[in-house]
């Protein structure tokens, strides 16, 4: 006798009982939607992360004839690999260990990067630590982060946006900050004020910044923490050690201070004069403003620049400043021609009482390399039109000379831009001519005959003028530019070269396709003139 079980699978599917009555209850379906990361089980790694894990990498250097690691990433030092660890010791340890040369001098260049960007984020003041570490005096800075322990995690999270595996220590000493943050325990550590020797007294021996002979001394005598150090005599350890060790040692808890010399982005080249007896006639001012010149150009010429924007400041007697600025087309470093420059600007110098300080310096500059003379020594050469370009920007003004560019925009009106006189221009394409006269905005025609959707005007009446139109071409067809403004995603206009009875051209266009009403009111506008 069948089971009841295959007496309801033999029924009909509109037969059987619902599984409420059959006492049954419905499981819940996977969601289709899961992705197969959530959908594994917890214990297990998906096997494409397997397939793509990176060996464990080193680096290595040349120490005393041999092969020693230099550094070592996460993966490597989870299996027990050490910077100073001999290389083939290393390989015979971990199978496939992808070992290359180090770069110390690359490292510097991108520890010389980071300082520079610390300087203009983070803090005025910051320092390369060689060869791995940076300091930054975080004096009157860290309130602007959210504190010091808000500002660490947020240098923390940089360096891990750009790659870098970093520790964070904030202490008020750079020795103890070096020692916390290379060996100790916590990721982040804050010591607190005057609590350095506290913080450091359990850290190694190595810690304190020593070299490889005050190591291996320490090593021998069995001195393995910085506590066994402050606990001995100091006389002793000064004769067997070296003063350097106690320097190191008093430096780290603060009995002896050491400065930060910050790195400087970039040092403006600039030249003073201070006089034992104010001067304030315009001859001495002239001679002095020469001898600024001439010594500018030297330090210029040293570090292979050409100044491009000139100031002349003159300190009164009552701590008021005369500040006199000019620019140059382009780098130069010829005397002659800045004194000219500054010379235009004599007469506006109020010098008071007195001048006792002037300063020139070049606040912006670029690189100028030598330029060599010919055989005829220079004599046949073009004269140079950046001259005259200066002196006439100092007489009226920087917007008082420029030269046209073609910029990359369709729209007419954006279509053109102003450079500096001796920029490089972007000629304009000749597929499509443009008029020698742009207005400046489009003036609207009124009275115009034309066929549509595409046809060029037969009359027009301009600025009250009427013309009729003999020849024409076009239409050019220009769309508006959707990612500047939501109001142009449908704009048209279609341009159209047209000529009068009189010989007249002129560059007309309609807005709107003819066709769709989004794309324009079909009214007509002049937007230029051709001759």
């Amino acid at each position: 006798m069948a089971s009841r079980e295959e007496q309801i699978d033999s029924l009909p599917v509109h037969q059987r009982p619902s599984p409420r009555e059959l006492g049954r209850r419905s499981e819940a379906a996977d969601n289709l939607f899961k992705s197969d990361k959530q959908a594994a089980a917890p214990n297990l790694k998906p096997v494409a992360d397997t397939q793509l894990e990176m060996p464990p990498l080193v680096t290595s250097t040349l120490q005393k004839q041999r092969r020693v690691i230099a550094a070592v990433d996460a993966h490597a030092a989870s299996l027990g690999l050490f910077p100073g660890m001999p290389l083939t010791q290393a390989k015979a340890m971990v199978a496939g260990l992808d070992a290359r040369d180090a770069d110390p001098v690359g490292d510097g260049r991108e520890l010389e990067r980071l300082a520079l960007f610390a300087v203009r984020r983070w803090t005025p003041t910051a320092q390369v630590d060689a060869p791995d570490g940076l300091l930054m005096d975080l004096t009157g800075v860290a309130h602007l982060f959210g504190g010091e322990k808000a500002m660490a995690r947020r240098l923390i999270g940089f360096c891990h946006r750009i790659g870098l595996d970093a520790r964070v220590a904030i202490a008020g000493t750079a020795g103890a900050a070096h020692a916390l943050a290379r060996y100790g325990k916590e990721r982040i550590a804050i010591c607190s004020v005057q609590g350095e020797l506290e913080a450091i007294n359990r850290l190694p021996v190595a810690a304190l910044r020593l070299d490889d002979r005050q190591r291996s001394a320490a090593q021998r005598l069995g001195i393995e923490r910085i506590a066994d150090l402050i606990a001995m005599p100091r006389a002793p350890l000064g004769r067997r050690f070296g003063a350097s060790l106690l320097h190191r040692l008093d430096q780290a808890i603060g009995r002896v201070g050491e400065p930060l010399v910050g790195i400087v982005p970039f040092e403006l080249p600039q030249v003073l004069r201070v006089f034992a007896e104010p001067i304030g006639s315009a001859e001495t001012i002239a001679r002095v403003m020469a001898n600024l010149a001439d010594d500018l150009a030297r330090t210029l010429r040293e570090r292979g620049l050409g100044v491009r924007l000139l100031r002349l400041v003159c300190e009164r007697v009552d701590k008021e400043e005369q500040i006199v600025t000019v620019g140059t087309a382009r780098g130069t470093r010829d005397i002659g021609h800045m004194l000219r420059l500054l010379a235009m600007k004599i007469e506006t110098i109020d010098p008071g009482f007195g001048i006792e300080r002037m300063r020139l310096l070049a606040l912006r500059s670029e690189p100028l390399a030598p330029t060599a003379i010919d055989a005829d020594l220079g004599m046949g050469e073009e004269a140079d039109i950046a001259l005259l370009v200066d002196q006439i920007v100092a007489r009226l003004g920087q917007g008082a000379i420029y030269r046209p560019t073609m910029c990359e925009s369709d729209v007419p009106e954006r279509g053109v831009g102003r450079i500096a006189p001796l920029a490089d221009a972007m000629p304009w394409p000749t597929l499509w001519p443009r008029p020698a006269r742009i207005l400046l905005r489009p003036e609207r025609i009124d009275h115009v005959m034309a066929e549509l959707p595409d046809q060029p005007p037969r009359r027009f009446v301009w600025r009250g003028v009427a013309h009729v139109v003999v020849r024409a071409d076009g239409p050019e067809r220009i769309r508006g530019e959707w990612w500047r403004r939501r109001g142009e995603s449908y704009a048209v206009r279609d341009y159209f070269r047209v000529e009068n009875e009189r010989g007249e051209r002129f560059w007309v266009f309609r807005r709107g396709d003819g066709e769709n009403l989004r794309s324009g009111d079909l009214s007509w506008h002049i937007h230029g003139v051709f001759g």
